[in-house]
């Protein structure tokens, strides 16, 4: 799909500020209200905006631990991705899952209220996923930047 300045400039501004009215958006980018929300219907048709979503700060949930977890998978078995997969989603602590090609088959990420709650979920439900080769785990200490934007 191709998009114009002025899609990048709604762009722009919706990434900047998700909750801004379509009068306000449209205000910000310069163009009628009518023309930003053909403009954004268009987008959304073509897949360039996927969803507008709710990012919850998982710390102030009482989540204080958040940690990466790298694993290969034994690939003997021709069903341990998916099997694997079809496990980990199960696990409500996960909150994300991700595929790589490379020395690192899969990542998980996982939250956790305090260590011991993360011990307990790493001995009851993570150790219990099929097929694991092998584990590394990253313990997050800082994230320096969390933009799910491209520039444009």
């Amino acid at each position: 799909m191709q998009i114009d300045d002025t899609d990048r400039r709604i762009l722009r501004h919706l990434l900047a500020d998700p909750d801004l009215s379509n009068a306000d958006l449209a205000a910000r980018a310069g163009v009628t209200t009518a023309t930003c929300w053909r403009r954004l219907d268009r987008l959304r048709a073509g897949g360039v905006i996927r969803a507008t979503v709710a990012e919850i700060d998982w710390r102030r949930l009482g989540y204080a631990v958040e940690v990466s977890l790298r694993f290969n998978l034994d690939k003997t078995n021709p069903r341990a991705f998916d099997e694997f997969l079809d496990a980990a989603r199960q696990v409500p602590e996960v909150t994300g899952i991700e595929t790589f090609l490379g020395r690192v088959d899969l990542r998980l990420t996982v939250i956790a209220r305090d260590m011991a709650h993360y011990q307990e979920i790493y001995r009851r439900r993570i150790l219990t996923l099929p097929h694991i080769a092998d584990i590394e785990a990253l313990m997050l200490v800082a994230t320096i930047k969390d933009e799910g934007a491209l520039p444009v």
